[in-house]
């Protein structure tokens, strides 16, 4: 049996149109708006070129060479300086119960850590009850509105914690 080579690393130039599909492909997957949410966001398209700040970085999944999912940090858009937003957090199905959520929260978390920031916020949607759970499990505590300009009206779901 071949074991399956998971990498998880930082962006490359070359991972745009693979990381776009798998974002976007997240959506009619489970029933998620296409309009207010990381679908419509014109950074979906060039992720490489939108992470390039040094305060903001993203990191891909790779499974046997396909980039099937990723996860990045940047600070909250319109907001307190001291808070980073984990966001374009999106896994394609094959990538899914191996546990990488979690592994990518992680380098997530200790980036934003890295990078100087005290509080980290999210949005989510409730349908997405896998990835809201490990959320919880981090310690995010759910806020009643959202924090900070993403224009992702149709996330229903705020979260922030300390770091």
């Amino acid at each position: 049996m071949i074991k399956d080579n998971i990498v998880i690393r930082e962006i490359e130039p070359h991972d745009n149109a693979q990381i776009e599909a798998a974002i976007r492909n997240c959506f009619p997957e489970f029933g998620l708006p296409l309009v207010g949410t990381a679908y419509a966001d014109v950074e979906t398209s060039k992720m490489f070129e939108s992470y390039q700040n040094t305060n903001e970085t993203y990191f891909v999944v790779e499974l046997n060479g396909v980039v099937l999912g990723g996860g990045g940090v940047k600070p909250l858009k319109d907001f307190e300086s001291e808070v980073c937003e984990i966001q374009k957090m999106y896994f394609a199905p094959e990538l899914r119960g191996r546990g990488l959520g979690k592994r990518m929260f992680e380098k997530c978390m200790k980036a934003a850590k890295e990078l100087g920031y005290k509080q980290c916020y999210l949005e989510s949607a409730s349908q997405l009850k896998a990835a809201i759970h490990i959320y919880e499990v981090f310690g995010f505590k759910h806020l009643k509105q959202p924090l900070g300009n993403t224009g992702h009206y149709s996330c229903g779901v705020w979260m922030i914690k300390d770091l």
